[in-house]
């Protein structure tokens, strides 16, 4: 059970005046205007937590040493198979095609075999750049050169040498992630027109502050692909061989250029030690793509909008407010498949609840495609009136489903009202009556099922032990 709240004296107070020796900007937790108070117990209780794990795990003994902490670390196998297996399968999980193109998958489909493929760009032939920075070879190995990684990650290259046995693969490099070096351009040209089919390994090199393109203190002025990369990738385009662009990122690049030129559009966003693998075998087909995308793609480099949780001005049915298009080039929560599937026949157990009450939302999810795969059925929420500006959509559940071709199942999703909470402007955390629209589909922009609930009773202030989660049920 959760420790109770502490109930300390009044006397307690956490808001407090600046002193003198502190810079005019200085605005720290409670400075003289602070609406919260933090008391002295809370104070201590987090200050408990902390000893106690830490005497726990042994590190106030008066025998320990960071030598012997570590006294059993070579017997300890951290990259064993069975993590291996995990990594493989998160990273296939993950990789998004955005749009299979007229190439993808390379094989089987009556496509003609591949005789060679050129694998070029600054993120074909590096490991690290299926790492984000906190990983330890981005994060502590730049430091120590000579070191290696440590364990073994294929690079793009590789993985696409194993995929199409029997097909030559040629690498050139073309630019590196960051600088304007263009001095590769004409190799990678050259291996791009020479072949039957071009794979263009893009994106970032994750590091810290500075020391990559993305990650902690590695920030972008906008979403344009760092360094040169986007002046290759329009080189490459430009010589009649299908280019499949692949982005390997830590954050979402501006592809407008790029969508309907290539030949086929993947991301993938730092899938780690088994992310090489993971992106070849969606190029093949050996793997059915099913990842999803967290964040949306913009079209342009200004990025708008930023998130799917804008507001009304910001959505596809505010077109004409402004001279700029508002939509993303791919929303929150796409991704596409080598199969097709249809979510439909749309039931809500009840046409009101209580504030306090929940109702249930089912659809059919049917695979009306050739190949097996898996859908991501997604259920958002909008509260179409509320007190403070919300969302058009929210979601508030989800379920990855794996179906044959032909195969049909029922997803259930059993929705509390406290999913609709939101903080009022009293800072108040409310379930508040009134009608909120029921959306089910595939993305953030694909909701073909709508329909509506009304919560009826008085509102109601909610806290942290509300209902945070929607539970799934899946019927054959």
């Amino acid at each position: 059970m959760p420790a109770p709240k502490p109930s300390p004296p009044a006397s307690t107070s956490s808001c407090r005046t600046p002193s003198a020796s502190a810079p005019a900007s200085w605005s720290g937790y409670g400075g003289a205007s602070c609406p919260y108070p933090l008391h002295e117990a809370l104070v201590d209780r987090a200050a408990r937590r902390l000893l106690t794990q830490k005497v726990q795990l042994g590190l106030l003994d008066a025998d320990w040493t960071p030598e012997a902490s570590v006294a059993g670390a070579a017997a300890v196998d951290l990259d064993s198979p069975a993590n291996r297996a995990l990594a493989r399968e998160m990273a296939e999980r993950s990789v998004v095609l955005l749009d299979p193109g007229s190439a993808l998958p390379l094989l089987g489909d009556g496509r003609p075999p591949l005789r060679r493929v050129g694998v070029v760009g600054p993120c074909a032939a590096d490991p690290h750049v299926f790492m984000g920075c906190y990983a330890f070879p981005n994060h502590v190995l730049p430091r120590h050169p000579g070191l290696g990684l440590g364990l073994e990650v294929p690079t793009a290259v590789d993985a696409v040498v194993a995929e199409l046995p029997g097909v030559e693969v040629v690498h050139q490099q073309g630019c590196p992630v960051l600088g304007e070096d263009r001095s590769g351009f004409g190799a990678a040209v050259a291996a791009a027109r020479e072949s039957d089919l071009c794979v263009a390994m893009v994106g970032d090199l994750a590091g810290l502050f500075g020391g990559g393109s993305s990650g902690e203190g590695c920030d972008a002025e906008d979403l344009r692909l760092p360094g040169v990369q986007a002046e290759l990738l329009d080189e490459l385009l430009g010589t009649g061989t299908p280019v499949v662009v692949v982005v390997v990122s830590g954050r979402p690049y501006a592809l407008g250029d790029v969508h309907g030129r290539a030949a086929g559009l993947v991301q993938a966003f730092f899938p780690g030690e088994e992310g090489a693998s993971a992106i070849a075998g969606v190029l093949s087909g050996r793997v059915q793509p099913s990842g999803k995308l967290p964040l949306q793609i913009p079209r342009h480099p200004g990025g708008q909008p930023a998130t799917y949780l804008q507001p009304p001005l910001a959505s596809p049915e505010a077109a004409g407010i402004s001279t700029l298009d508002p939509t993303p080039l791919y929303p929150f929560g796409y991704g596409s498949s080598y199969t097709t599937f249809e979510v439909d026949a749309l039931s809500i157990s009840d046409a009101e609840v209580p504030t306090d009450g929940a109702f249930t939302v089912a659809v059919r999810l049917r695979n009306t495609g050739p190949r097996q795969g898996d859908e991501v059925v997604q259920l958002y929420l909008r509260d179409v009136v509320a007190q403070v500006a919300r969302p058009v959509k929210q979601l508030a559940g989800f379920a990855r489903v794996g179906l044959a071709p032909g195969e049909g199942v029922e997803v259930r999703f059993r929705v509390h009202a406290d999913r609709t909470a939101y903080t009022n402007r009293e800072l108040e955390r409310i379930v508040e009556p009134g009608d909120i629209e029921v959306m089910i589909g595939t993305s953030a922009a694909d909701l073909p099922c709508r329909g509506r609930v009304r919560l009826t009773g008085p509102p109601r202030v909610v806290g942290h032990d509300r209902q945070l989660i929607t539970p799934v049920e899946i019927i054959t």
